[in-house]
């Protein structure tokens, strides 16, 4: 795949008028889990809605829904959580999709460099355990990102990993 310009890329919020775009790029971030999650579509053929996905435009000052765009066209999306227990962290990536015509072409690193500068603070990054290709790339993120100073914890009853490191 061919390095995407990042001068043809913008990452914006999304208003509520078009949370349909999420909304539909979210059936195929459900499509690309069902290779490590036992997901299932209905008998419309449609995985079921994110849950409480509204919520991100009901609560906007703690909720934040990215939407990745290239060449003006959606490519991707970035949910993000302000979190209740700052001890914690101060921000959640909840969600995070690129459309595989994008991928390894440094837009999905672009962008998550993006959101991380947009939102000032300590941050947390979650993958399930069975997606080993996310947790190389979140790995291998954050570590550029933070030149290495990060600190990884398992979960121990999911096993899933988060990553927690401050935005520079």
């Amino acid at each position: 795949m061919a390095t995407i310009p990042q001068t043809q890329c913008r990452l914006s919020l999304v208003p509520a008028r078009q949370k349909h775009i999420i909304h539909n790029l979210m059936q195929f971030y459900f499509y690309d889990f069902t290779q490590f999650l036992d997901f299932d579509v209905n008998m419309n053929g449609e995985f079921d809605p994110y849950p409480d996905l509204d919520e991100y435009w009901i609560h906007r000052e703690e909720r934040f829904p990215f939407l990745i765009i290239c060449e003006n066209l959606p490519a991707g999306f970035a949910l993000v959580e302000r979190m209740p227990n700052s001890k914690e962290a101060d921000y959640y990536l909840t969600e995070f999709f690129v459309m595989k015509k994008y991928r390894r072409s440094g837009l999905g690193t672009w962008a998550a460099y993006e959101v991380f500068d947009r939102l000032q603070g300590s941050w947390k990054v979650t993958q399930v355990s069975t997606n080993q290709p996310a947790q190389s790339f979140w790995r291998k993120i954050i570590h550029a990102y933070t030149d290495g100073d990060y600190l990884e914890r398992t979960d121990p009853s999911s096993g899933n990993p988060s990553q927690y490191f401050q935005s520079r």
